[in-house]
């Protein structure tokens, strides 16, 4: 398992977390590829910048045309399905989106298709998002680490004039996503609300890690000026704990629910990325037959989950527990069959050793292949 740690005691943007993972080894060419695919009229600028002696990646993006800068959800989407990011990248990016969205909503008091991105609708910044996506894909990132997040105070001039720091999108994204944020002594914003959707949609927990073993270090500058290095660093790591984690368990039984809302439930509560969820059969009160859905999280989403399941079904309540969870260290493979190569999991513990396929590779093989997946599991 690839472990990412942001340390955000800079605060965060899109263009230092860029600059951080590039950095860390994602694929410079690769990526103005993709951005140049998308036609958005932008120029990138990757290089070397120095803050307080400290070297670092310096990422920029330039636009050489006239924006409109004014989309919707709806016109984010059709950008980023449009462009050559993989699915996967793709979905990270809407998942970033999905955050500002959400947050300006409840700032604007709109619904999320009414709302009208600005700063974060330009072209400067979904290229960032994107970018962001693409070298976590490219970096095959499997879990997020992210520190408390360091912000300035005072006011900043945006589209809708001066606003107060932390920026209104930001303490929305913070309230949703629990982040922690420590306001220092700086008179500038730390933190854009393109920063805080980053870090809301792929951080899976907000700590400051222990007894970790550092494989690889990237260093993002930021633009601005501070006493100190405006930095965001970026860490791939070993956790020699990683056997063991903390995960929400929660469960409510259900009786008047149809099948199609059970199932629009589960779609919706994987698309948020809870770590499993499933029904089971149960008998209730007055012997009635029922479903019992249980739901795995990581707890910065549970808020999420139990908004999931009050909106799509008919429960009104829930009830969870806090668990200790021991699970196998995992590492990200390839594996050679008749077919072409497969991506594969291979899991450790102690001095078991066990290789998994991914489905979804699986099954790419086997259509190209016009074959059953079966026999891409028997011949490996």
């Amino acid at each position: 398992m690839k472990t990412l740690y942001l340390e955000c005691l800079s605060g965060i943007s899109g263009d230092m977390t860029v600059a951080a993972l590039l950095d860390l080894g994602a694929n410079q060419k690769e990526l103005a590829s993709v951005i140049d695919l998308m036609n958005l009229g932008c120029e990138l600028y990757i290089g070397k910048s120095e803050k307080n002696g400290i070297s670092s990646c310096f990422f920029d993006v330039k636009t050489i045309k006239k924006d409109e800068c004014c989309r919707g959800i709806n016109d984010i989407y059709e950008i980023i399905n449009k462009s050559t990011l993989t699915d996967n990248a793709k979905n990270i990016a809407k998942k970033i989106f999905d955050v500002v969205a959400d947050a300006e909503a409840i700032v604007h008091k709109k619904s999320r298709e009414e709302v009208h991105f600005h700063e974060v609708g330009a072209l400067d910044s979904i290229v960032d998002i994107c970018a962001v996506a693409f070298c976590l894909d490219n970096l095959k990132i499997s879990r997020v680490i992210c520190s408390p997040i360091s912000d300035g105070f005072g006011f900043v001039n945006c589209a809708h004039g001066k606003i107060p720091i932390p920026v209104p999108a930001v303490v929305e994204i913070a309230k949703a996503k629990k982040i922690p944020i420590k306001i220092t002594e700086n008179n500038s914003e730390m933190i854009t609300p393109t920063g805080a959707a980053i870090v809301g949609a792929i951080a899976d927990k907000f700590e400051n890690p222990k007894n970790i073993v550092i494989q690889k270090t990237g260093i993002g500058a930021g633009k601005k000026e501070f006493s100190h290095p405006n930095i965001l660093r970026a860490f791939i790591f070993e956790d020699v704990q990683e056997d063991k984690d903390n995960i929400i368990f929660i469960q409510t039984a259900i009786d008047d629910s149809t099948p199609e809302q059970l199932a629009f439930c589960l779609e919706k509560l994987f698309e948020i990325g809870v770590s499993d969820a499933f029904f089971s059969p149960v008998y209730m009160k007055k012997n009635r037959p029922a479903w019992q859905l249980s739901v795995m999280c990581n707890p910065n989403i549970e808020s999420e989950v139990i908004g999931v399941i009050f909106k799509q079904t008919t429960a009104v309540g829930v009830r969870r527990q806090s668990l200790e969870r021991v699970i196998m260290k995992r590492e990200s493979t390839k594996i050679d069959t008749k077919y072409g190569k497969v991506d594969a999991n291979i899991f450790y513990w102690n001095d078991i050793e066990k290789t998994c396929i991914e489905y979804e590779s699986a099954k790419e093989i086997a259509q190209k292949n016009n074959c059953s997946i079966l026999d891409i599991y028997k011949n490996y």
